[in-house]
């Protein structure tokens, strides 16, 4: 083997499989995208087919990497709350649940996912549709499976489950209530250790446990010191203030960060990059220069499958206000991208509110950042400038490290991946701009009370 010691990271995404390899610097030296459908057969509805995201998905990302040799290590991360059902060949036979669908619902819906007990709530569902089924799986663990030939979850995904997971182990007794067996849900294994080895060979290269996708993105972010605004631009839009402050942030959640001494306050909003694909899907493309005015744009109450944090509200639905005739397509494309920037700045000022946490940067990763529109308006909405990481596949990148900590390399554990931070490009708030969002944040706090 070269002394490249590649590891690879692969990230499923709501709308695709992502994969990189990188060095032991960080540096990425090859990349995948396998993309895959969102089935949204009802409003309340939002699932994949798992068998093509999270077993095929994982398999052909890898494969598409294109690599001359093994890497030392793969890790797997993935969105979080997920299930499927699985046949005895570790197959999925049911729809692969997803965070937000209306199958999860609970009365806890307003806590973290470690307490909403929507993945007991999907597990309820799944069991219902196929009891007979051999197991009840996470995308990690179809893909871990897929991967190494052994159905294995790591403790930071495997913590959605609380209580069914209680921090040790799975708790036989409440299985039994939900009418499964121990033995029928994934095998636990602390996050970014070993599990097995891609392709079920000894010789094959460190499979790692896997990770939730936000955890890995946070840790090579680069986003560690009081006043940084993590912002992650996927499907889901997320919006963390780094903080100090353990206090409660009405609607939002305050949960532990990787940095030392260090909490993340905020949480996940539905207005990320599904939200902003419907909203400008039926417009026509419009030129570069032709752009619309600062004091000529509506305001969107931008909740086509109702809101996460802070509304707590799955049955919210859209409204694009104030429109009139002065609005042309750019206007109405550009309040879409306002929209995700005035949820992004409605939590900051939530953290600022509660802890006196004062904002001054936002460093934002994902597929987003590529958007110039979304970017900007980000900045122009929140008053902040956004630096945007240099790989904005900040999951796979994350999931890379991990597998670098499985295989042995890392002696300083997943906290050292800071090292791998790259900050890309700055975008500066438009002064032009300011004051006219600032009119229509007021606007759009009015639509979503």
């Amino acid at each position: 083997m070269s002394d490249q010691q590649l590891a690879v990271g692969i990230d499923i995404g709501t709308s695709s499989v992502k994969a990189l390899a990188a060095d032991p610097d960080g540096n990425v030296v090859a990349q995948s995208r396998v993309p895959h459908e969102i089935q949204i057969p009802a409003p309340d509805r939002f699932q994949h087919d798992a068998a093509a995201a999270w077993h095929r998905g994982p398999l052909a990302a890898l494969d598409a990497l294109g690599l001359d040799e093994a890497p030392v290590g793969v890790s797997v991360s993935a969105m979080v709350p997920s299930l499927t059902a699985v046949d005895d060949a570790g197959m999925p036979c049911t729809p692969g649940l997803l965070y937000g669908d209306g199958r999860g619902r609970s009365s806890g819906a307003a806590a973290s996912p470690a307490e909403s007990g929507e993945l007991l709530a999907f597990l309820r569902w799944t069991v219902a549709q196929r009891p007979d089924a051999t197991g009840f799986w996470p995308a990690t663990a179809v893909a871990n499976h897929a991967l190494g030939g052994e159905a294995v979850l790591d403790t930071s995904t495997a913590a959605t489950a609380y209580p069914l997971f209680d921090w040790t182990g799975w708790d036989p007794a409440l299985a039994a209530e939900l009418d499964i067996g121990v033995e029928q849900l994934p095998r636990l294994v602390p996050t970014a250790w070993e599990c097995g080895r891609v392709g079920g060979e000894v010789s094959g290269p460190v499979l790692a446990s896997g990770c939730i996708d936000a955890l890995a993105d946070q840790v090579v972010a680069g986003a560690d010191h009081d006043g940084d605004v993590l912002a992650l631009l996927g499907t889901t839009l997320i919006v963390n203030t780094v903080t100090t402050n353990e206090a409660e942030v009405p609607g939002y959640w305050v949960i532990p960060h990787t940095a030392k001494g260090k909490l993340l306050a905020g949480g996940p909003s539905n207005v990320g990059g599904l939200f902003v694909n419907w909203a400008t899907s039926s417009l026509r493309e419009v030129a570069p220069d032709d752009r619309p005015r600062p004091d000529r744009v509506p305001v969107w109450a931008p909740y086509p499958r109702g809101e996460r944090t802070p509304l707590h509200d799955p049955d919210r639905r859209a409204l694009l206000t104030d429109l009139d005739l002065t609005h042309d397509v750019a206007a109405i494309r550009r309040a879409a991208f306002e929209a995700s920037g005035f949820v992004a700045r409605r939590a900051i000022d939530a953290v600022r509110a509660a802890h006196g946490t004062s904002p001054r940067r936002i460093v934002a990763t994902g597929g987003g950042t590529r958007v110039d529109d979304w970017v900007q308006a980000l900045a122009d909405c929140t008053g902040l400038p956004v630096e945007c990481t240099a790989v904005p596949e900040g999951a796979a990148l994350g999931s890379a490290f991990f597998a670098r900590c499985a295989a042995g390399l890392e002696s300083g554990g997943m906290v050292s991946a800071s090292r791998w931070a790259r900050p890309g490009r700055t975008v500066k708030p438009d002064p032009a701009w300011l004051e006219p969002c600032a009119e229509r944040y007021f606007r759009f706090l009015e639509l979503s009370r």
